[in-house]
């Protein structure tokens, strides 16, 4: 995960005097996610993705939600030349590309920036214009702005989920191993919610759980692990082809 934001290489502030000419075609062509084997995942996407992806919890002192999609550094098995993305829900930080928000002052005011690195970004008129001829925001950059900017909410509320979790003691490290042709193999690095802290919980805590729904996130977490074995049955198809 050497990319700047696991995905991003050239980053740049967009702006009306330097992309006026700029078009954006977006399409089935997912090849810049190729590389990664893990996907930032905001609470909300949790009921969408806990059916096709394990969710998992990634970081130091900063935890946030992920999704694993590959189990080496390098890949993710969830990027098809054919099919272009091979799940019916591709998470958001994935749709939101070649766009992304930077800050400079801790998060008080957001930058709207694109990566000029992207193939469907380009001035011959293919896919959507940005800024229309007189330097206005198209309808097009118009919904993405408030896309990015539901985004960022989701993710502050992503962020108060996880400080919660760590703040009760419910996360732990954990691994998996399993067998590629022939081969023992393990996947770590990863955090997971421990079923017998969560259980332990008081009934003051659970409820606090209960009423701002991150208990249904908790079991959608756990429930989702059970993607880990698919995930490995990809990996050994792919290894096999």
């Amino acid at each position: 995960m050497d990319k700047q934001l696991l995905i991003y290489d050239q980053v740049e502030a967009l702006s009306k005097q330097k992309h006026a000419d700029l078009y954006v075609k977006s399409g089935n062509d997912y090849s810049f996610a190729k590389d990664i084997n893990s996907i930032p995942l905001m609470a909300v996407e949790f009921r969408n993705a806990a059916n096709e992806y394990p969710i998992v919890f990634t970081g130091g002192n900063e935890i946030m939600p992920a999704v694993i999609v590959g189990t080496r550094n390098d890949e993710n098995l969830y990027y098809s030349v054919d099919k272009g993305w091979d799940a019916n829900y591709v998470p958001a930080f994935i749709r939101r590309y070649p766009f992304v928000f930077s800050s400079s002052d801790a998060g008080e005011h957001f930058t709207l920036c694109v990566d000029s690195s992207f193939s469907g970004c380009n001035t011959e008129g293919k896919g959507e214009r940005l800024f229309d001829s007189e330097g206005e925001q198209t309808q097009y950059l118009k919904n993405v702005l408030a896309f990015m900017k539901e985004y960022q909410a989701h993710f502050k509320r992503s962020q108060m989920f996880c400080q919660k979790l760590k703040e009760l003691d419910l996360l732990e490290e954990v691994g998996a191993q399993f067998q590629e042709n022939g081969k023992q193999r393990s996947l770590t690095g990863f955090l997971a919610v421990n079923r017998e802290k969560l259980k332990a919980l008081s009934a003051e805590q659970l409820k606090e759980l209960m009423q701002n729904d991150s208990i249904e996130l908790l079991y959608l977490h756990l429930h989702s692990l059970n993607n880990l074995n698919a995930l490995v049955q990809r990996s050994i198809k792919v290894e096999a082809a």
